[in-house]
């Protein structure tokens, strides 16, 4: 899978990734990949809630020892 753009939330907690991932959607065009890295626990609903308000299509969500990885298809 091809990443356009890739966003390094680690250390920051709610509501930070989901804005920091809010700003990078809005410089990125129509069906462009976001690759997200967070820290936070709580993310991990976070982003399958915003993915549903906003269209923003969740392609995929993993967990590493710490860290989650999102990657987001910009509507």
């Amino acid at each position: 899978m091809h990443i356009d753009k890739e966003l390094d939330t680690r250390g920051l907690v709610c509501p930070l990734p989901i804005l920091r991932t809010k700003q990078s959607l809005a410089e990125m065009i129509s069906g462009q990949i976001l690759r997200i890295v967070a820290t936070d626990p709580g993310s991990v609903i976070d982003f399958q809630v915003f993915a549903d308000q906003t269209g923003n299509e969740l392609l995929s969500l993993s967990e590493t020892i710490h860290e989650f990885i999102f990657i987001l298809k910009k509507k």
